[in-house]
């Protein structure tokens, strides 16, 4: 048993008077907590009973310009963008302690809103602290680099972008903030945050921390709403320098027009339909074991799911007849408990989607290997399916569904494996399955991905850039590669040939 396990036991569950969420939530605008302009307000559902909890603002314009007016204060008449690395990264270590003190509460809650497993949930807060600490290291030992020119001295000096929106998404809401965050505030941003309305709440919890961890007014603040209203209105906003966002193909490109209108920085961590390609080579009980974490792990909402899977002739048989049976397997239950394997679907509109695509499969004639429907019990819950034989030009195999769907395809050889995998729009990640080291570093260096696995599948660490080639993003989040997306680099010139 895990030690993150072994404290789970003393968390509320659902009893609402003992966990306090479903309470009247504010803004963080400011340093303080604050009452959107029109009192507009929402709830959040949880998946696993489909039961509403919670009041959060909704914020409209006005608030909007509040936040990124105190952070354009607090950036450039307050001193943050002055401040040394140390103390930035005095602030973080002291934010990184918080999160590891409050980490089973900070996992309860994002239960609460997407329905996540507590076995994944749990664990991905203890890699938020690590990642806090991570920036904060990076803070302290990035710089230029100087340049030896004849008559003079050049150098090179990184400097924070300004104002930052952060728009992150409802499936690892803390993670992938976490991804957006540190890096800012390590550079020297101030950030203005806007969660999915799925899951505000662990964001404004997070906020409580940052503020208990003494970051100053305006660096942070968070604004709760809807894509539409809040959403739009802080990418529009003229006060933004750049937008780091992490959402569908669809919304990234909508940001990605609006920034280009002011030339505002972008990244955009975005959709994927990643392969994974099984050679026969490969040791069958690893694979399949890969397959079920790359599709049936987190319901499949995640931009990494290896929803195609790819499968040598030899071998096809076998995958599909273990990944029904695994899929079987997996029987629903509550997200709190530690050994449930199977959770909800985060919301009903994605419960509503991933039916839809079941409709889909059915009219394109698909072979259903197992699943295809709707669990009848309460909560958004659907069967983990298999689509057996799938063609490469059908729907399924071509469009994200964010779902616990797979679309097994058969090939013959190497050749035709990687031409599959690379017939998408997408390139976020790859997995490759085989014992030849040889066919491992040709196929890792053939898919157009920016993640490949060989023999593993969703393995993700603070140290290592993560991000996509093609419609799946621009930019990198983690590792050193994520500080460059938050600066911009000066070259200074000093002729030293003359006077003094």
């Amino acid at each position: 048993m895990s030690a993150a396990q072994s404290t789970w036991d003393r968390m509320p569950g659902r009893d609402r008077a003992r966990d306090g969420l479903d309470r009247t939530y504010a803004l963080l605008i400011d340093g303080a907590w604050t009452r959107a302009d029109s009192e507009d307000s929402f709830q959040c559902v949880d998946p696993y009973t489909a039961e509403p909890f919670g009041c959060v603002p909704e914020a409209g314009p006005a608030d909007v310009h509040r936040a990124v007016s105190a952070a354009r204060r607090a950036f450039d008449r307050d001193g943050w963008r002055e401040s040394s690395a140390a103390e930035r990264a005095r602030l973080l270590r002291s934010l990184a302690r918080r999160i590891e003190a409050h980490a089973d509460e900070l996992a309860y809650v994002q239960i609460r809103e997407n329905g996540k497993l507590a076995s994944e949930m749990r664990p991905q807060i203890d890699a938020l602290a690590r990642a806090c600490e991570y920036f904060a290291g990076l803070a302290e030992a990035t710089g230029g680099r100087t340049v030896p020119l004849q008559g003079f001295t050049a150098y090179t000096v990184r400097e924070p972008i300004g104002v930052i929106a952060a728009v992150t998404p409802w499936n690892s809401p803390l993670m992938l903030l976490g991804w957006k965050l540190f890096p800012a505030l390590a550079a020297g941003n101030t950030v203005v945050v806007k969660p999915s309305e799925i899951t505000p709440v662990s964001t404004l919890r997070f906020a409580e921390l940052i503020t208990e961890s003494g970051f100053p007014p305006g660096v942070v603040n968070v604004l709760t709403g809807h894509a539409q209203r809040t959403g739009a209105a802080l990418i529009a906003h003229p006060g933004i320098d750049k937008i780091a966002f992490t959402g569908s193909t669809a919304a990234g490109k909508a940001i990605g027009r609006a920034a280009a209108e002011r030339c505002a920085r972008v990244s955009l961590e975005l959709g994927g339909k990643s392969p994974n390609i099984v050679f026969a080579d490969a040791l069958l009980d690893a694979a399949v074991d890969g397959i079920v974490a790359g599709i049936f792990a987190a319901t499949g909402q995640t931009c990494v799911a290896g929803s195609r899977v790819l499968v040598e002739r030899p071998v096809y048989e076998q995958v599909v007849e273990r990944l029904a049976a695994r899929a079987r397997e997996l029987t629903p239950g509550d997200p709190l408990e530690w050994k449930t394997q199977l959770a909800p679907l985060a919301s009903r509109a994605q419960l509503e989607k991933v039916l839809s695509y079941f409709e889909v499969a059915r009219a394109e004639g698909l072979e259903l290997v197992t699943g295809g429907h709707r669990i009848e019990r309460p909560g958004f819950f659907v069967e983990p399916t298999v689509y057996g034989n799938v063609r490469t030009d059908c729907r399924l195999a071509r469009e994200e569904i964010f779902g616990p769907v797979a679309a097994l395809i058969p090939f013959d050889d190497e050749d035709q494996a990687v031409s599959i995998a690379n017939d998408t729009p997408f390139g976020l990640a790859a997995g490759v399955w085989t014992e030849s080291l040889r066919r491992a570093h040709r196929v890792a260096s053939r898919v157009r991905a920016g993640t490949v696995w060989i023999n593993n599948y969703r393995q993700i660490a603070y140290a290592i850039p993560f991000g996509g080639f093609k419609q799946s993003g621009l930019g990198r989040e983690l590792g050193p590669e994520a500080l460059n997306e938050y600066t911009e680099v000066k070259s200074v010139w000093i002729d030293t040939s003359r006077g003094a």
